[in-house]
């Protein structure tokens, strides 16, 4: 596996080694030795899947409050999408920065997300598939998001989303938490 250090403290692209042969190929997606190596997370207690039918849909921004805050390693592993974090720390110096990689069944590309993130997505491709392995359960009490089209961060989405859902639409904008993080300086 290849670790790729983004501009934001501890984000990270992980794109695998693929041996090839006649049959096809084969890859290493997570080795506990090798995360721990880097300081990352090594225990996933939750795997899910979601699936979209259609190209463009957009999920997101969601992320979970203390103390049910959670990694995330996500990889699509059908179609493609533009995978986003936006980083939520308020004493971070990438505070509401963001960074998107494209993630796709072809390149078998992952994204590790630590704590202190929002994560979405929007589909490139019609019938995607996106795998996500968390350090922590899904706890509705902490399920939290912020707006996909805050202009306080400025995401640049590759088409405007033809499939959303009410509760995304519904999310704050990030004014609120920058009000916060100053109030807190």
């Amino acid at each position: 596996m290849r670790f790729i250090n983004t501009n934001i403290d501890g984000l990270w692209i992980i794109e695998p080694e693929r041996v090839v042969d006649s049959r096809g190929s084969f890859a290493r997606t997570f080795c506990s030795d090798e995360y721990a190596k880097r300081g990352l997370e090594t225990r996933y207690v939750q795997h899910s899947e979601s699936i979209s039918h259609s190209r463009f849909t957009l999920r997101g921004l969601h992320y979970q409050e203390p103390p049910h805050a959670e990694v995330k390693i996500v990889s699509c592993c059908r179609g493609e999408i533009f995978d986003v974090a936006v980083d939520l720390r308020p004493e971070s110096r990438t505070f509401m920065q963001w960074r998107s990689v494209v993630l796709s069944g072809a390149n078998g590309t992952l994204f590790y997300i630590p704590q202190g993130f929002a994560h979405g997505f929007q589909a490139l491709t019609n019938d995607v598939a996106v795998r996500y392995m968390m350090s922590a359960a899904f706890e509705p009490s902490s399920s939290k998001g912020i707006r996909y089209d805050d202009p306080a961060i400025g995401i640049e989405w590759p088409e405007p989303p033809t499939v959303i859902s009410e509760r995304d639409l519904s999310w704050p904008l990030m004014k609120c938490y920058s009000d916060l993080a100053t109030a807190q300086a």
